[in-house]
C-alpha cells in the first residue's frame, strides 16, 4: 500500500535513531530435542555432553533479530514471533554503518530483517514469518492456514501488499501514491471479506498470515494520519479494515511488538528538516 509518510529505503535512512543497541523479550521459547539435530560421533562418550546440554534446553531454539525500528518489514517479523510467544534477541542495526554480522548473513540484499536461528540466517520478512510458522507449529497460533488453496491466497494477497508498500518523493509521485493507495485499499476491503468468511480477522477467529503481514504498516498508517490528516482506513470507504485495524492493533500480541507512533512521527520529521537543509 504507497503510503503517505512511509519510511525510505536504506539509502535514504538517516542514522538519526539508529544507533546500534539490542534487547531481549520476555517470552518463553519453544524447545525440542531431536535425535536428527544431533551428529552421533562414534565415542559415546564424547556425545553424551551434547545431549546432556540439550536435554537442559542450553542452545536450543537460538533466536535473534537483526532489525530497523523503523522498518514495517521488521516490525512483521516482530509481529510473527510475538504471536508465535517464541522468545528472541532483538539486535538494532544502524544501515549508515552496517554491523559484521548483517552483511555476512544477509550477503545479497544486505538489509534488514535477518533472523538467525541456531546460527543459521533466514531472510527476508515473509520468508521469515513463513519459516517461523513452519518451524514451530505447536508454539502460538498458526498462521499460515491448513489448506493449500486458503495458503495461497494468504500468500497472493501478502505479496500484493507488499508491492504497494512504498512511496513517492515529489510531491506528483505522492498524488499518484495517493490514487492507488485508494484502490489497493478497495482490493483489500474486498479481500478481508473474502478471507475472514465473516470472522474477525483475515485468519478467521484468530490472527493470522495476512493480518501480521498488514498489521506491519499499521504504526506506518497511524503516523501517516497524525502528519497528513488523512486516515488509510475509514468508516466510509473501508468498514471491515477500519474495524479490523482498531481490533488487531488492541491484541497484547500486537501492541508488543509495534512501534511507538510518536517516535515514528518524530523520526519524518527529523528526516524531512534534514533533507530540507541538504
Amino acid at each position: 500500500m504507497k503510503l503517505t509518510g512511509y519510511p525510505p529505503s536504506d539509502k535514504h535512512i538517516y542514522s538519526i535513531f539508529l544507533r546500534s543497541s539490542s534487547s531481549t523479550t520476555k517470552h518463553k521459547p519453544k524447545h525440542h530435542l531431536t535425535t536428527s539435530k544431533l551428529r552421533i560421533p562414534r565415542d559415546r562418550a564424547t556425545v553424551q555432553p551434547e545431549i546432556n546440554q540439550r536435554m537442559a534446553g542450553e542452545g536450543d531454539d537460538q533466536l535473534k533479530l537483526l532489525g530497523l525500528w523503523v522498518s514495517p518489514y521488521t516490525h512483521r517479523v516482530k509481529l510473527a514471533l510475538s504471536f508465535k510467544g517464541l522468545s528472541y534477541e532483538y539486535v538494532e542495526e544502524d544501515l549508515s554503518n552496517k554491523s559484521e554480522l548483517l552483511l555476512s548473513t544477509n550477503p545479497v540484499h544486505k538489509k534488514v530483517p535477518v533472523l538467525i536461528h541456531n546460527g543459521k540466517p533466514i531472510c527476508e520478512s515473509k520468508v521469515i514469518v513463513q519459516y517461523l510458522d513452519e518451524e514451530f507449529p505447536n508454539s502460538g497460533v498458526s498462521l499460515l492456514p491448513s489448506d493449500p488453496y486458503d495458503r495461497a491466497i494468504a500468500r497472493f494477497w501478502a505479496a500484493y501488499i507488499n508491492d504497494k508498500s512504498s512511496m513517492g518523493k515529489t510531491e506528483e509521485e505522492r498524488a499518484e501514491a495517493l490514487k492507488q493507495t485508494l484502490e489497493a485499499v478497495s482490493n483489500l476491503e474486498t479481500a478481508f471479506k473474502e478471507c475472514s468468511k465473516g470472522k474477525p480477522f483475515f485468519g478467521g477467529d484468530t490472527v493470522g498470515y495476512l493480518d501480521v503481514s498488514l498489521g506491519a504498516m499499521i504504526g506506518w498508517m497511524r503516523a501517516g494520519e497524525a502528519l497528513h490528516g488523512r486516515r488509510t482506513f475509514d468508516a466510509t470507504r473501508s468498514p471491515l479494515l477500519n474495524a479490523w485495524m482498531e481490533r488487531f492493533a488492541a491484541l497484547d500480541a500486537a501492541k508488543a511488538a509495534m512501534p511507538d507512533n510518536n517516535k515514528l512521527v518524530e523520526f519524518v520529521r527529523v528526516r524531512r528538516a534534514a533533507a530540507a537543509n541538504n
